[in-house]
């Protein structure tokens, strides 16, 4: 039997008075990315830290590859391997000293350690760092090695918390290409939170969270598509007549304040239809699909006003 990689079920904390995770409930497959979203304040951190076993829930279960972390944590934790966003490693040890450090501290044995040293810092191509003291490595080859480091000990998931807050935009791309790789290549199971939009976009599925909840989650794609926001946008020289014609020929029309939006699935293919059918001149015409924005903001907002 195949264990998922994680499973959280009605996970409740609180800090005080204040509910920081409301009864949330998510899981992953094996090898799977999953994105996590949401504004400050939306609970993100604290189901990172009841996922990573750095605290304890109110109410609820985790398990990790089928081990529960209340009754086998030793076991659960194994599976673990973190990315915090403040950089944790040793800025006066090397490269190659951090990673030994870590591999004592999960108690590998030195021949393992030796080969998961090389041939992880071979596969981000690092080699070239392992003796370079830390404090002189750049942001992005430091995060990378933090990355290493907690695929040193050969765990199932790992999780990170913003990977790439702070890194310049080639910084970023390098870390997202090693993170895809470690998937691809190794079958590492990834859970990771964000503000990027584009980084959610990696994602096998995304979770987006806003005051203790989730609003939604699936594939990108899906996500989406459950919008229904795909249109053509369009301005002709008589608006008003142009939005008569196309709701007689069956069109989803809505009128805007500067141009008419004609709502349909896969919009590219519409646009000739359209314009045969609007029966006025077209002065501009324009073809908008959802973004992971359009996503985020509809998550976040149907979160508060069920909240009201």
């Amino acid at each position: 039997m195949s264990h998922k990689a994680f499973e959280l079920a009605e996970i409740v904390v609180r800090y005080g008075s204040t509910l920081a995770v409301d009864s949330v409930s998510l899981s992953s497959a094996p090898g799977r990315l999953t994105a996590l979203l949401g504004p400050n304040g939306a609970g993100k951190s604290s189901l990172l830290s009841v996922l990573s076993t750095a605290s304890k829930p109110e109410s609820g279960t985790v398990h990790i590859f089928g081990n529960d972390v209340r009754t086998a944590p030793t076991l659960a934790r194994a599976q673990l391997g973190l990315v915090f966003q403040e950089r944790t490693l040793d800025k006066e040890l090397t490269v190659e000293q951090n990673l030994w450090f870590h591999a004592r501290l999960f108690g590998m044995r030195r021949a393992d350690a030796a080969e998961q040293i090389d041939r992880l810092l071979a596969m981000l191509e690092l080699t070239e760092y392992r003796r370079t003291a830390v404090e002189r490595l750049s942001g992005g080859t430091a995060r990378r090695v933090e990355v290493v480091r907690a695929l040193l000990h050969r765990p199932g998931l790992l999780i990170l918390d913003e990977p790439t807050t702070g890194l310049d935009p080639h910084s970023r791309r390098v870390v997202w290409r090693d993170l895809l790789r470690m998937r691809d290549e190794l079958g590492v199971t990834t859970f990771y939170s964000t503000h990027y939009m584009d980084e959610a976009e990696f994602a096998d599925e995304i979770v987006i969270m806003a005051n203790g909840r989730i609003g939604r989650s699936g594939s990108p794609v899906d996500l989406k598509d459950e919008l229904h926001a795909a249109c053509v946008r369009l301005r002709t020289s008589d608006d008003t007549a142009a939005a008569e014609h196309l709701l007689t020929q069956g069109f989803d029309v809505v009128r805007g304040f500067e141009e008419l939006e004609i709502r349909c699935a896969e919009p590219d293919r519409r646009v000739a239809d359209i314009v045969r059918a609007v029966g006025v001149p077209v002065l501009s015409i324009t073809v908008h699909q959802p973004s992971m924005d359009d996503v985020y903001i509809a998550a976040t907002t149907l979160i508060a006003e069920e909240r009201s």
